[in-house]
């Protein structure tokens, strides 16, 4: 198992940490306030702390400070793709649109696709993804099998026109990302590499110091099981992780299965009843009413798929009624995966609703129908009796609806819901728990899609030419700083782990101005943890001490060493964590060995 990570081991291309840097000589740029425009803590924070400028719309500068952050992340990734065969090399951030044109993907891919023209009116695309460009690489390089199989990787701009980019670098426009693409010989190969990356994957995120899961993902119109993503846990994260507290299942809420429930259907025990229920559109609503608990209804969701059959090219629309517990949601990877909705769905209309229901939506339900439409019921409302859905009329429902004796089965019962806390874990050990995450990374298993596409082969032992198989796998460069400040902040600023602070030591001199054993002392401890390779700041700019540690407690360096002559006088020095509620006296003869000892260099 990979060992910790010690100071000294990097490659060459490693970031420089034995680069004498002083405060006066740094851009250490702080702000008492965050902008307006900043939404969330990383955004506030970055912007606070000097690590980011804003250009533009999701674009912004990376300064000294955050570029150092970068940096660093860069490192850790670029160590851990070469450990595991990886090689790197640099795509253009412009390319030529004829390469999308050959996947389809320059016409299909929306606005977030930047399209431009060069003076001769030739497209070109600023890329968001270079999955065209490396397999064009790849139909060009690799001839036979014996070359196979290759990982090619590089850390490189990306842009996507964000229709509202928000939350810093989270979710801007123009980002860094690494993105790696292997190439194997058969699906076999192709999944010892997706194992590899997936491994790799897990030491990055080890490395990093960040509490983080690696979930089950879904694939998409890939297929297959080998997706996963790599989540950074976080309050504030946009998605909901599903975990096992008992087991290792772990999934991102689109993937994670809803189990069917173990307990047959109850016998029918109440008669249909019309009630009027006036004003009453929502389940919770309409329950509140009643007095029945939000589990007993059932929600209608009525969609529609468009069809054109290839002789007439004439539009034939069928109409579907999703049928789910009051108290869930649906989920629409999984409804995009059923037959007959998986070649791509959308809402009804509401002319379309009135047409088959008799009524505005709102008081939607099963039972009554002017058109017929294809029912497809949940797994748990498969198994409800006595439960309470729209009328079909305008501030009436129905209470005591029971398959088989008011409605013929549904046509089908499949899982259509987000799973919820308390769920039984589909590997059968435990209860469902929910948290939120930050997607960071992802690993992915392409297949054949764009070898196919672009008719990237190889030939085999036979000279036989064939389709390479492919897999995806990305880090999100500049996501990943956000992510970390999402999830280690305090009210006074960052909070960085040590191997991605800008700094991983800060001396802070009291006074050196007025105090020559001060300036003397700061002077030689930075000197000796430099010469250690320990990544030190040394704050020379004369602040008060004050402002000097609310800048650092801002940019959230994690290790602080105060001198001043009070303790000095003493032979000692003051030791402060960044999350320590107070600094601790260390002899000034042991420090540096202390924050050795901890850094473990």
């Amino acid at each position: 198992m990979h060992g910790p990570h010690r100071a000294g081991q990097e490659d060459s291309l490693s970031f420089p940490r034995k680069v004498p840097m002083k405060a006066s000589q740094f851009l250490v740029s702080t702000l008492k306030e965050a902008p307006a425009d900043a939404e969330i803590v990383s955004h506030k924070l970055m912007m606070r702390a000097g690590m980011i400028k804003k250009l533009g719309a999701g674009i912004y500068n990376y300064m000294p400070m955050g570029l150092r952050v970068i940096r660093k992340v860069e490192a850790i990734v670029r160590e851990e793709m070469n450990r595991a065969g990886a090689v790197e090399l640099t795509m253009p951030v412009v390319q030529p649109a004829e390469l999308w044109e050959e996947t389809g993907r320059f016409a299909k891919m929306g606005p977030e696709l930047l399209r431009i023209k060069d003076r001769h009116d030739r497209d070109f695309v600023i890329q968001p993804t270079s999955e065209e460009v490396v397999t064009d690489i790849a139909r060009q390089e690799i001839k036979s099998y014996k070359q196979l199989p290759k990982n090619l990787y590089q850390i490189q701009t990306k842009f996507r026109d964000e229709r509202r980019p928000r939350f810093g670098l989270m979710r801007g426009r123009e980002f860094i990302m690494k993105d790696a693409y292997s190439f194997d010989r058969d699906q076999t190969s192709a999944k010892a590499s997706y194992q590899v990356m997936a491994l790799a994957y897990r030491k990055i995120f080890d490395r990093f110091g960040l509490r983080y899961r690696a979930v089950a993902a879904d694939s998409g119109a890939i297929g297959g099981d080998l997706s996963e993503e790599f989540q950074v846990i976080a309050a504030t994260g946009e998605d909901a992780i599903v975990y096992c507290p008992q087991s290792e299942y772990a999934a991102n809420i689109e993937k994670a299965e809803a189990l069917a429930p173990q307990q047959p259907r109850p016998a029918a025990a109440q008669a249909l009843q019309k009630v009027a229920t006036p004003g009453k559109s929502t389940c919770a609503d309409v329950a509140e009413l009643l007095g029945l608990p939000l589990n007993r209804t059932v929600k209608s969701i009525v969609l529609a798929t468009d069809e054109i059959t290839d002789k007439e090219q004439v539009g034939k629309t069928r109409i579907w009624l999703l049928l789910l517990r009051g108290d869930h949601d649906m989920n629409e990877v999984k409804v995009g995966k059923l037959p007959g909705l998986d070649v791509g769905y959308r809402f009804a209309t509401e002319a379309e609703i009135v047409a088959h229901f008799g009524s505005k939506p709102g008081y939607l339900g099963p039972v009554g129908l002017k058109q017929p439409v294809g029912i497809i019921a949940d797994r748990e409302v498969a198994v409800m009796a006595d439960w309470v859905c729209g009328a079909n009329a305008a501030d009436f429902h129905l209470t005591g609806v029971n398959w088989g004796r008011d409605l013929p089965e549904p046509d089908l019962v499949a899982d259509l819901r987000n799973v919820v806390a308390g769920d039984l874990s589909p590997d059968g050990r435990g209860e469902l728990a929910i948290e939120r995450g930050i997607e960071v990374g992802h690993v992915f298993y392409l297949g054949t899609k764009y070898s196919k596409a672009m008719n990237a082969t190889f030939l085999d032992e036979n000279g036989k030419p064939q389709f390479m198989e492919m897999g995806c796998y990305g880090i999100g460069i500049t996501r990943l700083p956000a992510a970390a400040i999402e999830q280690n902040h305090d009210d006074k600023g960052i909070i960085w782990p040590d191997a991605i602070a800008p700094f991983t030591v800060v001396i802070c001199p009291i006074n050196p101005d007025r105090s020559s054993e001060v300036k003397a002392a700061s002077d030689k401890l930075y000197a000796e943890l430099l010469a250690a390779g320990v990544d030190v700041i040394l704050d020379d700019r004369g602040e008060r001490p004050g402002a000097m540690f609310a800048d650092w407690e801002l940019i959230g360096v994690p290790h602080r060493v105060t001198i001043g002559d009070r303790t000095l006088k003493e032979g000692k020095v003051e030791y402060q964590h960044r999350r320590d509620a107070a600094a601790t006296p260390v002899a000034l003869t042991e420090v540096a060995t202390l924050i050795q000892a901890k850094l473990g260099v």
